[in-house]
């Protein structure tokens, strides 16, 4: 049923964030500011200034609104395939049916879904992270609150742009090497096992944030720039100027982080998603 697809993606996403926020803490505040020389450089800052609760900092707003977040993209993901590919890919009889372009194409579509519903969450969330001290925010609700009195509603979809130009393209690589890699690591006519969900997942997770990772600073500077961070007339502006000031490299800022935290956080939600799913609409093969 369409319904327990939102639903399975829900509770999976909000899974993978209670194992991933405070690496994305960390990930956040190398992208959006120079103040750090590293990633040890900005735990141990971090550690120091505002203790273990540092790198919680603006969790519960997305553990909270994840739910929403990934039910829109497994929801949508999960549909979309199998509208275009006119088949039920929980049952293992039709899942090795589909096409990797019609898997890339889903994903595609969940990706664009997902920006025009969560952008002002994800607008909330960086800036919630990215403050080291509360005197600009207190919490989500007042961080909306402000938001709107300060730049209208507008401005709660400041860094959209970057945020469409990495998610959509990039959720699209999301499902295709996790679908690729499952069904590489599952026998013919069998239902996949834990191991090859967790592999896939992970994989997925990595190779995805590899390549979203440069947009992903774009998006996050841009996000604070409305927060006392530079000013950027736009996602072009902000690249030029981080360019010049920084080199290249400062579009591969929080790379590593990225990438291990995938691993593990897409390995846990992909299996607690799946799982979900065989609760909810056991299937034949």
């Amino acid at each position: 049923m369409p319904f327990l697809e939102f639903v399975a993606g829900s509770i999976s996403g909000a899974v993978g964030i209670a194992v991933g926020h405070p690496l994305d803490t960390v990930k956040v505040r190398l992208q959006a500011k120079s103040v750090y020389k590293g990633i040890f450089d900005c735990v141990t800052k971090t550690y120091l200034n505002e203790g273990f609760h540092g790198f919680f900092k603006g969790m519960s707003f997305p553990v909270l609104t994840t739910g929403l977040v990934n039910s829109i993209v497994f929801g949508s993901y999960s549909n979309a395939l199998d509208y275009l590919s006119q088949s039920d890919r929980r049952l293992t009889s039709h899942r090795n049916q589909v096409s990797s372009l019609q898997v890339f194409t889903a994903g595609c579509f969940s990706g664009m879904v997902q920006v025009l519903v969560c952008a002002p969450i994800d607008l909330v969330k960086v800036r919630l992270q990215g403050q080291t001290t509360a005197e600009r925010y207190r919490g989500p609700i007042h961080c909306v609150a402000v938001i709107l009195q300060q730049e209208g509603v507008r401005g709660l979809y400041r860094g959209g742009a970057a945020l469409a130009l990495r998610d959509v393209p990039c959720y699209g690589l999301y499902f295709l090497p996790y679908e690729l890699i499952r069904k590489a690591l599952t026998e013919t006519g069998e239902e996949p096992g834990t191991f090859a969900i967790l592999m896939a997942g992970g994989v997925a997770g990595v190779v995805t944030w590899a390549c979203a990772t440069p947009m992903d600073v774009v998006k996050a500077r841009l996000q604070m720039s409305g927060a006392g961070g530079q000013q950027y007339s736009g996602v072009l502006h902000c690249m030029r100027v981080s360019l010049k000031e920084e080199g290249v490299r400062v579009f591969f800022k929080g790379l590593l982080l990225n990438s291990v935290r995938a691993f593990p956080v897409n390995a846990v939600t992909f299996l607690t998603y799946e799982s979900l799913l065989k609760s909810f609409c056991p299937s034949g093969k």
